[in-house]
């Protein structure tokens, strides 16, 4: 494989139809125990509302969960969703993290507010265009930079703590240019089904890139939907309830919880679906060790990213942590 570059996880406590979500949220805490232990560097959890088949709703109460759980792994958000909350409450949640857990914290931020739009009005949604003045603000509260006579310059984000590495994440060169301009590492989310452009964005980050207080040079991370099985059946078997949740096969939907692989190997799937289905596979990193390995070389290669984050939508958490464990394997063997 290529030169081994830094693994990490980004979880999203998938639940299962029939079975409680509760059990999905404990199911990460087991991941990232599993992380900890296998030496991985970060173990970031994602932002998802109203959504039956993500659990992971609100990061920094996870984070809680999983920082008394593991010893040494970074742990971070993949991401907060920066539109839904005011900085001032994520600077506190993060800052009290940092007290929780000393130079272990990472805060991803990101633009998209993971939800549907009533879901968003209710919880606080601001314009877009906002967007960039409420990163400015939270860089503001979480380093204690705001200028003076600033609206918010005696306002301080409590518990006083070695701030968060913010991350900006995205999926655009819009995203990777403000990263870029901020002096940010960036994170790009190639594991969306269906998402495009990683090459293009971090090329453009790193030509774009001016250092920040946080960051000398660039530094860039890929996330990829990645399932490792025992062979490229099993990993299929493994992956179909999420690609057809994505495809709406069956009637399934994105916000409901995912069906069993028996449920999804039961499903009569139209040769149109077979085809998207198969599209979707060859676009991330499913298959056996050789597929899954062929494919992560060359997304590796063709972002030239500095560090690999793993995902998937698998809700048995054996399988979940088996396929990664696979997939650190690969790179221990090179």
């Amino acid at each position: 494989m290529t030169d081994r570059v830094a693994l990490s996880v980004l979880e999203l406590a998938p639940v299962e139809r029939g079975a409680p979500e509760a059990a999905a949220v404990a199911g990460a805490r087991e991941v990232a125990r599993w992380a900890d232990r296998a030496g991985l560097r970060r173990f970031w959890v994602a932002e998802h509302h109203n959504s039956g088949g993500i659990a992971s709703s609100a990061p920094a109460v996870l984070l809680a969960a999983v920082g008394a759980v593991t010893e040494r792994i970074r742990i971070g958000s993949g991401g907060v969703m920066l539109p839904n909350h005011p900085p001032l409450v994520v600077a506190e949640s993060f800052r009290t993290l940092g007290a929780l857990y000393p130079d272990r914290v990472d805060l991803g931020i990101g633009r998209a507010p993971g939800t549907d739009p009533a879901t968003a009005e209710a919880l606080r949604r601001v314009p877009v265009d906002r967007f960039d003045s409420e990163v400015d603000d939270l860089l503001g509260f979480l380093r204690g930079t705001f200028p003076s006579e600033h609206r918010y310059e005696h306002i301080r984000a409590v518990p006083e703590s070695r701030p968060p590495q913010v991350w900006m994440l995205g999926s655009s060169v819009q995203s990777a240019q403000l990263a870029a301009l901020l002096g940010l590492p960036y994170a790009f989310a190639h594991h969306f089904f269906g998402a495009r452009g990683a090459a293009a964005a971090l090329k453009t980050y790193r030509e774009s890139f001016r250092p920040g207080p946080a960051l000398s040079r660039p530094h860039a991370m890929v996330t990829a939907h990645v399932v490792c099985g025992e062979d490229d059946e099993h990993a299929r078997w493994l992956a179909a309830p999420a690609v057809m949740s994505a495809l709406g096969v069956g009637g399934a939907g994105r916000t409901d919880p995912f069906p069993t692989p028996k449920e999804a190997a039961a499903q009569e799937w139209s040769d149109e679906e077979r085809r998207k289905a198969e599209a979707l596979f060859a676009e991330q990193a499913v298959g056996g060790a050789e597929r899954v390995a062929r494919r992560l070389d060359e997304l590796l290669e063709e972002t030239g990213a500095d560090e690999l984050m793993l995902t998937n939508n698998v809700t048995d958490v054996d399988e979940r942590i088996r396929s990664y464990e696979r997939v650190v394997e690969l790179f221990d063997r090179g």
